[in-house]
């Protein structure tokens, strides 16, 4: 994890933590796959996400499965191409 990234992290609540790091190391995932991977409340995984989204860590997708659903990623820094 970058310094930049910590340092937007660090004065979050626990839960926003705890789901950015589920997400960090599972990819992507519906708000009900949060909600059985971090045995969190409902409620208290949307405040994580919502959040997270504020400080533009997380990207919200729609979730062509289910049309009722998200997916949530991290917003990952695309890699600056270098030119010669």
């Amino acid at each position: 994890m970058n310094e930049k990234r910590l340092a937007k992290i660090g004065h979050l609540p626990p839960s926003a933590k705890l789901v950015y790091k589920v997400l960090e190391t599972g990819g992507q995932f519906t708000q009900k796959d949060l909600i059985r991977e971090t045995s969190l409340p409902a409620r208290t995984v949307r405040y994580a996400l919502n959040r997270l989204k504020e400080e533009e860590i997380l990207i919200e997708r729609h979730y062509f499965i289910d049309a009722r659903q998200s997916l949530y990623g991290l917003n990952v820094p695309k890699p600056e191409v270098m030119t010669a």
